[in-house]
């Protein structure tokens, strides 16, 4: 197995989705959030860009006269914080079996724009930052971060921030380059090798930080400190980063400022994880510092907070290794120098591979990444996508197969990553916008509400299948951390077993099935007797004769032992 011994107190059964409203149902999600082992192998993350989910607060949509007309969804469309509590609240996630949370970076942005010939451009993706040590307003308050942290862990879900050491936000008048000592504008990156991916910058007018330096001290960049005393908060910043470099003994380089700003959101809020930005594109040994200072933050916050501990995880690191493909173990390949990130913090990375190998049949794509995890990657995890931010060619760009995809993706072997409105098949190809702006629309709430069709399809129905698969994957950690066999090819069904010390989890699942009654063959599986239940449809029944029955008009089958 690829799993390190957890203690838990028993697995749970299958429950049925909760419903908003119910509180009845809500506490046997927590009871069953509480049971139910979490593994980070298992993990069902959603993803989403916190400007384009929920606006829970219109009073915090327009700050730092970022108010020009900008390129079509190029702008800041009001989503915060706030509107994701709100849904955390709701039991919209619970509901979808989510267990972490992945939000787009929530530090200040530039306050100015970029003009890249189709309008205007504001950093309301997060990825353009401008100060490390505050929330953008756009995107919230300190106050909302800590309540939206409680808030998700209460109902056992994790969170993890997308974080950005590589660069600061694109140059314009309004933001200017801090110092050559800290940042480099030239030359742009060529992704030839090694040195032409990390010692460079990203893209045009993107300033790169200059993380090679881990010896030379540098000061605190001019226009930081004009900030921060304009806002009365110059002392308490550099008190601080006093304490930290007497505390860690680093020296005053740009990699270690940013990595004390980075991790005081987990000593301050109790975040579970990070999600890692342009992992490739700086030197590898920066995320083993991070990782190390990550995981100091991490066992402080949780000594401050003993009541509040949701187990025993460590902190969790997955990095964006552009490009990286699973099916080559470990190992990124810059041409003429081979990096293996997972020896420096990283517990998993993002599978780029996933939607190619989704092309093929359940069997091809379950039993490939089943051999990979056992295999090359034993020990570690990857996580899986379909449909990503900034990916031009998600595996279902028109929507026309919507459950195929969420099979696919929340049955395979590995963590899952549902990108935002996946599960409501929000619309990715939006007329007017310009490369990774199409896939970035405001959340299709009102799609859900209506009863509309795309493909014709229903959404509701997308969504149901999206919460029965989500809430399967939840309840058993054999789904993404588990032992895949093929016990039937047609009608497709297999097993998954997982095991860690005394907990074991074993389910059944068939796919693509005739409608009406299926009689399945369980002998070796289960014993006569066993109460077997259909997850999916909710039926119970008894084996006998070594063969369950289920009369279910479903096209699929998720069973586990009641």
């Amino acid at each position: 197995m690829r799993l390190p011994l957890l203690i838990f107190t028993g697995l749970a059964l299958a429950f049925s989705s909760c419903q908003s409203g119910d509180k009845k149902e809500e506490k046997s999600v927590e009871k069953k959030v509480a049971e139910t082992p979490f593994v980070w192998e298992n993990a069902n993350v959603y993803f989403l860009l916190t400007d384009r989910f929920e606006n829970g607060d219109t009073s915090n949509d327009i700050n730092f006269g970022r108010d020009k007309e900008t390129g079509v969804l190029r702008g800041f469309e009001g989503g915060d914080i706030a509107g994701i509590t709100n849904k955390i609240k709701e039991g919209y996630f619970n509901d979808l079996g989510i267990t972490a949370i992945w939000m787009t970076p929530l530090v200040e942005q530039v306050h100015g724009d970029v003009d890249e010939g189709t309008g205007a451009t504001y950093g309301y993706h997060g990825y353009w930052a401008k100060d490390w040590t505050n929330l953008d307003p756009n995107f919230g308050t300190r106050e909302e971060l800590a309540e939206m942290v409680k808030v998700a862990h209460g109902k056992g879900i994790r969170v993890l921030l997308d974080v950005v050491i590589n660069h600061t936000g694109p140059v314009n008048p309004i933001d200017p380059a801090w110092e050559d000592e800290w940042v480099r504008l030239d030359p742009s990156c060529k992704h030839d090798n090694y040195e032409n991916t990390v010692s460079c910058a990203l893209v045009d007018n993107l300033a790169d930080i200059r993380t090679e330096n881990k010896t030379e001290d540098v000061k605190l960049p001019a226009e930081l400190v004009k900030k921060w005393t304009v806002e009365g908060r110059l002392a308490k910043e550099v008190a601080e980063l006093d304490a930290f470099f007497e505390r860690t003994g680093y020296p005053r380089a740009p990699r270690y400022y940013i990595i004390k700003w980075l991790t005081d959101y987990i000593r301050d809020y109790g975040v579970d994880g990070f999600r890692v930005d342009t992992a490739k594109h700086t030197e590898e040994d920066v995320w083993t510092d991070l990782f190390e200072e990550a995981k100091k933050a991490f066992a402080e916050w949780k000594k401050s907070h003993p009541n509040d501990i949701m187990d025993d995880n460590e902190f969790y690191l997955v990095g964006e290794v552009y490009n990286y493909n699973a099916n080559n173990g470990r190992i990124y390949d810059f041409g003429d120098q081979q990096v293996d990130y997972f020896d420096h913090g990283f517990k998993s990375l993002i599978n780029f591979g996933f939607k190619y190998d989704a092309q093929n049949s359940y069997e091809y794509l379950f039993n490939k990444y089943d051999s990979l995890l056992e295999g090359p990657l034993a020990g570690k995890s990857i996580l899986n996508y379909l449909t990503s931010h900034d990916d031009g060619q998600p595996f279902d760009e028109k929507r026309e197969k919507p459950f195929e995809s969420a099979n696919k993706l929340l049955l395979s072997p590995g963590a899952a990553q549902v990108y935002y409105g996946d599960e409501t098949i929000r619309n990715l190809v939006i007329d007017g916008t310009v490369g990774d702006a199409t896939l970035r629309s405001f959340m299709n709430w009102d799609e859900l509400n209506n009863g509309a069709l795309r493909s014709g399809i229903k959404v509701e129905d997308v969504l149901a299948h999206y919460q029965k698969l989500g809430q399967f994957r939840k309840n058993h950690p054999s789904i993404g951390a588990g032992k895949h066999q093929m016990i039937n090819e047609s009608p497709y069904y297999f097993t998954r077993s997982w095991q860690s010390g005394s907990l074991e989890d074993q389910v059944l699942v068939g796919l693509d099935l005739a409608e009406g009654k299926k009689v399945v063959d369980v002998d070796g599986i289960y014993n006569n007797g066993d109460k077997l239940h259909d997850e999916y449809s909710g039926i119970i029944t008894e084996v006998k004769n070594g063969q369950a029955i289920f009369d279910t008009p479903h096209a699929y089958l998720l069973i586990s032992k009641k």
